[in-house]
């Protein structure tokens, strides 16, 4: 599926295009051989969920190709942390997620998380700097392909970019669960209390899947 559109004339123009951005000195996170970091930690045959972000973080060291995540020892971004106070109060756990200081989500992916951003390269220091390349049509397809090709995923779609993008995605053949998103500015209407984490298990375990395990970060 994926060496059919990396054929595709679009993909040739978002090359070209990030190789001039590269010979103009602008500094592209994340590294190049992140770009596809969702893709193969979470092969498009083991996703159970997936969390779909807009564009990676544009501060040095932050991003390595899955949404929302930063690597080991990077502070926890605000969003995200947003989400481990939702999952602590969803799941209630015997110790605070959000008191962890751990913002490394490859865990999640190793357990079938697919943590896709519709955007996957950015400009340090200037957020959105790639979106209208050809990464949202090449993002758009990997969406149908699950939604068409597999059965039983649950896609959580926080915000409305990850709504609009989503629609593509047949509800009779998977669960989509839809909240604001996590940001400081909108988490207050609607994502904190929406209980995503204890229905996308339930989802699981009712149709025959390992749960996850939202506690294992590192």
């Amino acid at each position: 599926m994926l060496d059919s559109e990396f054929a595709k004339p679009y993909m040739a123009e978002l090359r070209e295009y990030l190789a001039h951005r590269k010979a103009q000195r602008a500094v592209v996170f994340p590294h190049s051989s992140h770009w596809f970091r969702a893709f193969s930690l979470t092969p498009v045959e083991a996703v159970k969920v997936v969390i779909l972000g807009q564009d990676p973080y544009h501060g040095p060291g932050q991003a390595h190709g899955l949404s929302f995540s930063v690597p080991e020892g990077v502070a926890v971004p605000p969003s995200l942390l947003n989400i481990y106070k939702e999952i602590d109060q969803d799941l209630a756990p015997p110790q605070s997620l959000a008191a962890r200081r751990a913002g490394c989500l490859e865990n999640w992916g190793k357990q079938g998380v697919f943590l896709l951003n519709s955007v996957l390269t950015v400009e340090q220091g200037q957020a959105a700097a790639h979106q209208g390349r050809g990464w949202e049509t090449f993002t758009d397809a990997v969406i149908k392909h699950l939604s068409d090709e597999r059965n039983d995923i649950v896609f959580l779609l926080w915000g409305s970019y990850a709504q609009k993008k989503g629609q593509v995605i047949d509800a009779k053949r998977h669960r989509v669960l839809r909240a604001p998103h996590p940001s400081p500015l909108s988490a207050h209407r609607g994502f904190f209390g929406c209980q995503h984490f204890s229905q996308t298990n339930q989802w699981l375990e009712e149709h025959g899947q390992t749960p996850i395990d939202w506690f294992d970060v590192s």
